[in-house]
């Protein structure tokens, strides 16, 4: 027990401790041993709770030796490795009438929506490998999300959106929205964001029924992602260009140019710093959202991209899906070979789960990606066994806690920071006027001249001395009114300046030498 905490303890301790003997002043050497003390209870105390509350550990594929390499495993070396439970996850349900198909996991994993491009809706207990519900709507059906509300989910179907219930009851059709190609949900802000065929972006409160729609004005696209951590909507153009949204502004807060061809996929890291998109030149690069710079460029293409709780990335196309792992660089770490002729259409990992699903041309297919999930959950956040009471009071409780559109921004950390003072602004001229009459009058009041003989005492000289102090409080004023012109005319000629190409610059008139 000692020794599994001393491990544990090892990961939370801030380095070696500090050589206290070379100190001298006893008063400092006590201060510093009472902290050193202090680290150390600290250390111990998260190594025990990360014993208690966080008793899973998550496990990758080990290769032994050089030669050997995680990406040659093959899945049914894997199955026959893994327990009865989750050797369950590797299946294929094969329905080539209906396909291509995409699906859609619940926050919590325990269920699974499927869409078939031909009209089958269905869902999934994934806990039981039930199907709760599957209908037909007899109609194109483009994508589908989960909305966490009762287990509602959305269907981007041939002309309009549909809202549907857990029993396949059609509850509402957003027409508003257009021909949808792309759904998207933010579960802390209850929005549903879709962008149709014509490059319009909406947005949707799910519990209040408000809306926006903003043009993109850069044409259609069905590429788009949500970054969970900070609510922005992102769209991958034709153009090369990634743009990000927020339902707060009508033009877009970010506009990257990613690649040199059209955007094929996107998608973000957990912790929200990190990108990955995907062009048709064949190229996938990932990029760090804090200095908007590519980190690394990876050979190869992909129709779909997705991030894993623990930061693995899954690659598709074709009929050919690639995981890639790594901390700062990504390399290859598994390969997965769909039966010849499957066209990959969308990749997805199952949330606290080693589980990737891949919706294909002929159905969908489970396989065991070795440590992508996250071992231990949150049963506040997401709870894979939650009962139906339970279900009821975590959605109160997500209305209670629901984040208003405003927080939606670049950086969430500003929200309660002081906001910075704003910059005085200019009086207008008849508030300098009535401040310099204000200022003339208490002078006035308050002069107050010595009686002063051998004639220094006439009416003419105390009018004049009078009119000096007058003037002397008028100066501040009447210099500021003369500035303000020549600062106006001095901007002017530099903005002239930048506005002139740098070859006729030299030929601008100049200020004479003084």
């Amino acid at each position: 027990m000692s020794e599994e905490l001393d491990l544990k303890m090892k990961k939370y301790l801030r380095g070696g401790a500090a050589n206290l003997e070379v100190l001298q002043d006893k008063k400092l050497k006590g201060q510093l041993a009472h902290r050193e003390n202090l680290y150390g209870k600290s250390a111990k105390a998260a190594a025990k709770f990360e014993k208690w509350l966080m008793p899973s550990e998550g496990g990758y594929l080990e290769a032994e030796g050089p030669v050997e390499k995680t990406w040659r495993f093959k899945q049914e070396d894997i199955g026959q490795a893994v327990d009865i439970s989750s050797a369950r996850n590797q299946y294929d349900v094969v329905l080539p009438e209906l396909g291509p198909y995409t699906m859609d996991f619940s926050s919590s994993g325990q269920y699974m929506a499927v869409a078939g491009r031909k009209g089958h809706l269905a869902i999934v207990d994934m806990k039981n490998f039930e199907v709760r519900k599957e209908f037909q709507v007899r109609e194109t059906v483009r994508d589908v999300v989960f909305l966490d509300h009762q287990l509602l989910f959305a269907a981007a179907q041939k002309k309009y959106t549909y809202i549907y219930s857990p029993e396949g009851i059609e509850i509402h059709c957003l027409k508003d929205h257009g021909t949808v190609l792309r759904l998207q949900y933010l579960k802390t802000h209850f929005i549903l964001a879709s962008v149709n065929k014509f490059g319009h972006l909406h947005y949707q409160d799910v519990s209040t029924g408000a809306s926006k729609s903003y043009r993109t004005g850069l044409g259609r696209t069905d590429v788009m992602r949500v970054n969970t951590v900070n609510g922005v909507v992102a769209l991958g153009h034709s153009g090369g260009t990634v743009t990000m949204w927020n339902p707060n502004s009508s033009a877009p807060l970010v506009k990257m140019l990613c690649h040199h061809g059209p955007v094929s996929a996107l998608a973000f890291h957990p912790n929200g710093h990190l990108m990955a998109t995907a062009g048709k030149e064949k190229r996938i690069k990932l990029w760090d959202l804090r200095k908007y710079e590519a980190l690394q460029t990876l050979p190869g293409h992909a129709n779909t991209l997705d991030f894993s709780q623990k930061g693995l990335l899954a690659r598709g196309t074709c009929s050919f899906a690639e995981i890639l792992s790594g901390a700062e660089h990504y390399s290859r770490y598994m390969n997965h070979s769909m039966v010849k002729g499957y066209q990959i259409k969308n990749l997805l990992f199952r949330p606290y789960e080693d589980v990737l699903g891949i919706g294909h041309s002929m159905g969908w297919s489970s396989i065991l990606v070795p440590g992508s999930g996250e071992p231990n959950f949150d049963s506040w956040v997401a709870n894979p066994f939650e009962t139906r009471k339970q279900r009821r009071e975590k959605e109160v409780h997500l209305l209670l806690d629901k984040l208003p559109p405003e927080t939606i921004m670049l950086d969430p950390s500003k929200i309660g920071t002081v906001k910075p003072a704003r910059n005085k602004e200019k009086p207008t001229k008849k508030e300098r006027e009535a401040e310099m009459e204000a200022a003339i009058e208490d002078v006035k009041g308050s002069i107050t001249l010595k009686n002063k003989t051998k004639g220094r005492n006439k009416p003419s000289k105390r009018a004049k001395k009078k009119q000096e102090i007058i003037t002397k409080v008028k100066r501040p004023f009447l210099e500021q009114e003369m500035r303000e012109p020549q600062l106006s005319r001095k901007k002017q000629k530099v903005c002239v300046e930048d506005e002139l190409p740098k070859s006729l610059q030299r030929f601008t008139r100049k200020k004479a030498a003084t």
